[in-house]
């Protein structure tokens, strides 16, 4: 048996170009007409194409920002590049007309070429666009700047990383070892840098779902501040006290965080007590008594009083309202007015307050008990 000769690559490569070339002179010299017309065809194709996405671009118009859908479609149209609309052109007329086998499959491969990077291209715009349009509404820090800056970084090596697999593959060259070998480098990266990722995606996260903004006052963990930076690896954030607190991003929101900013009203409850010589009539008005107090602050809306309980050395009434305004020196204001409207209007009605007391019983002869405090009369 004949052993197998293996024919050098660029001795191959330079018989396809050879029979490439006679076969296209062939096809020139001897149906020219035909020929003429596809490259006719080909060519007004192309400036067909080129003319749309000069027209799309116009209609959108360049004004717009990338947080408008025609400024987003505006950006992803004016990556469409020329030369691809050329091959594009090239390939649709070549399969709709009788040309050379050799000519097909050259142009074929150089379509699939030309549209894995376009394709590559859309992709890492739209991607990006899409980063943009979310981040578009943050407030602008170094930082922010920086996380975005990583993610384009990161969009291109990835989207650039499958073009490139895309086109070996479709060239016949066997992509299997390379695939394995990427795959493997990434996952000791991500064990080795485990920490630092994990971090970087938490500030992605921030940035991505806006759980709060630098300049927003938080709460997390006992805490309370205002968000001064948020970085690539932690959050600092300015403590009441005057401190500067800094906890990485992972651990941050890996933990409940209460952003006080975006508060719409803030809800008050409170417990007030009264002696249990309280006749029941004047227990009886008592809601109604804190509902007419609290309906005339304008900025409050009442909710609820109820008696709730009998304590040890009171009878407890629960009072809950609504400060509208979502400031908390109002609330503070709001509240402050309304407990002295219910001091004078509780000394209008002479009900008393009840404080931890003990009170001592004397029996009479016949063992009955004597209550030295008399029940208070219902106020006139």
């Amino acid at each position: 048996m004949a052993a197998s000769r293996l024919v050098p690559v660029p001795t191959a490569v330079a018989g396809k170009v050879h029979s490439l070339s006679v076969d296209t002179y062939d096809w020139l010299t001897g149906d020219s007409q035909a020929a003429l017309i596809a490259i006719g065809s080909a060519v007004g194709l192309y400036f067909f194409f080129y003319a749309l996405r000069w027209a799309l671009a116009r209609l959108l118009g360049a004004i717009y920002p990338i947080t408008h859908w025609r400024g987003f479609l505006w950006r992803v149209i004016k990556r469409t590049r020329s030369p691809f609309l050329a091959v594009l052109a090239t390939y649709l007329v070549v399969r709709s007309t009788d040309t050379p086998l050799t000519i097909q499959a050259v142009v074929g491969v150089v379509f699939t070429i030309s549209f894995s990077i376009q394709g590559a291209l859309w992709a890492r715009e739209l991607l990006l666009a899409l980063v943009d349009r979310r981040a578009a509404g943050s407030e602008g820090t170094d930082n922010f700047d920086s996380a975005i800056n990583i993610i384009r970084v990161l969009v291109s090596v990835v989207v650039w990383a499958l073009a490139t697999i895309l086109i070996l593959d479709n060239l016949g060259v066997n992509v299997t070892a390379l695939v394995a070998g990427l795959g493997v480098g990434g996952i000791a990266i991500g064990f080795a840098a485990q920490g630092i990722f994990g971090d970087l995606f938490a500030a992605l996260a921030i940035l991505f779902d806006r759980p709060f903004k630098v300049g927003e006052v938080i709460s997390y963990g006992g805490n309370t501040g205002t968000v001064e930076a948020i970085g690539l690896k932690t959050t600092r954030v300015r403590a009441l006290s005057g401190e500067q607190l800094i906890i990485s991003n992972a651990k941050l929101l890996d933990q409940q965080v209460s952003n006080l900013k975006r508060i719409t009203e803030r809800r008050v409850l409170f417990t007030i007590a009264v002696i249990y010589q309280t006749p029941p009539d004047i227990m009886e008005a008592i809601p109604g008594e804190i509902e007419a107090i609290v309906a005339a602050r304008p900025r409050c809306r009442f909710d609820r009083c109820f008696f709730v309980a009998f304590s040890a050395s009171s009878l407890d009434f629960e009072i809950v309202y609504h400060v509208t305004d979502p400031e908390l020196e109002v609330m503070m204001a709001e509240r402050h007015a309304i407990g002295l409207a219910i001091i004078r209007r509780f000394a209008q009605l002479r009900i008393e307050f009840a404080y931890p007391t003990q009170t001592t019983f004397t029996a009479l002869p016949d063992g009955s008990m004597v209550d030295p405090r008399p029940v208070l009369e219902a106020a006139k």
